[in-house]
């Protein structure tokens, strides 16, 4: 059986494993918590890992309760750089943001994000591949569609990818990954922390994905590999799954504040102006 696990390099990633994982009889705090099939969900193979659709996972998430997403916002200045593998992390941080805003339904928040979104393709060299998606946004954000504005983000981060991998660009391809997966379980571990259940902290029990990350990280190039901020991913993946091995009897409070805190000391060094 492939092993079977959510990756959003946008809002979040909840692993499952051996195939299946029901969330049930949902506690105070937690409503919306259904059962669903993970093999129903589309999605691609990578080193035998399922890869569900970002914007599929978003649907299961949502179902997890009415956050308040607004206050999950963060609006920061992308700084200027012309460093290719910071601009990829930024790319996915950017990306992931702009689920954020979905969630929120802010449409000036979109709108801002999708402008980040057109200055960082044109930094990357790959203005004319996500320029049709970018446009798509806001538009589709004039217009408050936000399952549309779901689907241009879903898909302007796959074009990304795709078109760094047909460069031979996979390691910035995984940093466009890497930057919204931390964004994503930034948000996660919020939200969690809000409304604390041993069900939801369960959607940051990855380690799976957090393995094949590093594994990623460490078949990079050195010149990918040695980079700061690169390096600091590293070891704070390195703490992470140090927290997801150690939750054998599901994650506290405590865990999940740690996880967070790590995710958002990496994502400051990603947005340093320097």
């Amino acid at each position: 059986m492939k092993r079977s696990l959510f990756l959003c390099p946008t809002l979040a990633a909840a692993l499952l494993m051996a195939g299946s994982l029901s969330l049930t009889a949902a506690p105070q705090g937690t409503k919306g918590v259904e059962n669903f099939d993970p093999l129903a969900f589309p999605g691609k193979v990578v080193d035998d890992v399922i890869v569900p659709v970002p914007s599929e996972v978003f649907s299961v998430l949502d179902k997890l309760g009415e956050p308040n997403w607004q206050a999950e916002l963060r609006k920061q200045d992308i700084p200027t750089t012309s460093d290719r593998t910071k601009l990829s992390l930024l790319f996915g941080y950017t990306v992931a943001e702009g689920f954020v805003a979905v969630q929120a339904q802010d449409k000036e928040a979109v709108k801002d994000i999708g402008h980040d979104v057109i200055s960082l393709a044109k930094s990357l060299g790959l203005s004319k591949s996500v320029l049709p998606h970018a446009q798509a946004i806001l538009d589709a954000a004039d217009k408050g569609n936000w399952s549309a504005i779901r689907k241009e983000f879903d898909q302007t981060q796959k074009t990304v990818r795709d078109t760094m991998e047909q460069m031979k660009d996979n390691d910035l391809s995984q940093c466009v990954s890497l930057g919204g997966w931390l964004r994503g379980t930034a948000s996660v571990t919020s939200v969690v922390k809000k409304s604390f259940s041993a069900d939801r902290a369960e959607l940051l029990n990855q380690p799976m994905l957090v393995e094949h990350f590093v594994s990623s990280i460490a078949k990079m190039p050195g010149s990918t590999r040695d980079h700061d901020v690169v390096k600091s991913i590293q070891k704070g993946l390195a703490s992470v799954l140090q927290q997801m091995e150690g939750a054998v009897d599901g994650f506290s409070k405590d865990a999940v504040t740690d996880i967070g805190k790590t995710c958002d000391g990496l994502l400051t060094e990603i947005l340093a102006k320097k």
